[in-house]
């Protein structure tokens, strides 16, 4: 039952906070329902959750309506957004954490609407990962403040996917140094089988989808 994986993953952040010297209320949880039906967030927000995180602005288009009633409910996009898909997002997004370029910030400030964003940066070699090197990122930070319509908030990375979760840790650290130096204290790192070591290293938004909701189906 959700009820029951809500609470061992509760569980845990508070489990892994505790070890970092941190409060468990310090850290969002964020529940990851791409792929997974409307009723998936009606069922978690009955639960208490309030943010979530889908990877598509199609999948999310059709959700949308049935959802957005839902008060104090805060949709993020976490997965890698085109420019001409930017104004769409921030229509029915309140977060969208994969900002990597001054067009798409850009792209985002047109469609009107204020939207908090966070700045997704590439820490690993692979080519598949999107973001901004951390080079980058103060050119990117003032490229924001130029947008009326934005706020960044933080930073968000993705590491190289690896069933030990330590080998994520190399790269959580890197990503709190990048916000260290660039003043922005919120980051959003972490998912089911790593949450614990990105606590550790400063997580301040966990992406949670399988420990919450199970696998996904493959197609």
């Amino acid at each position: 039952m959700l009820r029951d994986r809500l609470a061992e993953v509760r569980s845990r952040i508070e489990r892994a906070a505790a070890r970092a010297g941190r409060p468990a209320d310090d850290i969002t949880l964020l529940a990851v329902t791409k792929i997974f039906p409307i009723s998936a967030i009606e069922e978690a927000y009955s639960l208490g959750l309030r943010d979530f995180g889908e990877n598509y602005v199609q999948e999310f288009e059709g959700k949308y309506p049935s959802v957005a009633a839902l008060a104090g409910a805060r949709f993020h996009l976490i997965g890698h957004l085109q420019s001409n898909k930017a104004r769409r997002a921030a229509e029915i997004f309140h977060v969208v954490e994969t900002v990597d370029s001054v067009k798409l910030a850009q792209r985002l400030n047109e469609a009107g609407r204020p939207i908090e964003v966070m700045l997704e940066v590439k820490l690993s070699e692979e080519q598949a990962k999107s973001g901004a090197a951390p080079a980058e990122i103060p050119a990117l930070i003032e490229a924001v403040a130029a947008c009326p319509n934005l706020r960044v908030t933080g930073l968000m990375t993705m590491p190289p996917w690896s069933d030990d979760a330590e080998a994520s840790r190399p790269y959580f650290r890197r990503l709190r140094e990048t916000g260290e130096r660039n003043g922005l204290r919120r980051l959003s790192m972490g998912m089911s089988h790593d949450l614990e070591v990105a606590i550790e290293e400063g997580s301040t938004e966990v992406r949670v989808g399988t420990a919450l909701f199970g696998p996904r189906k493959k197609a």
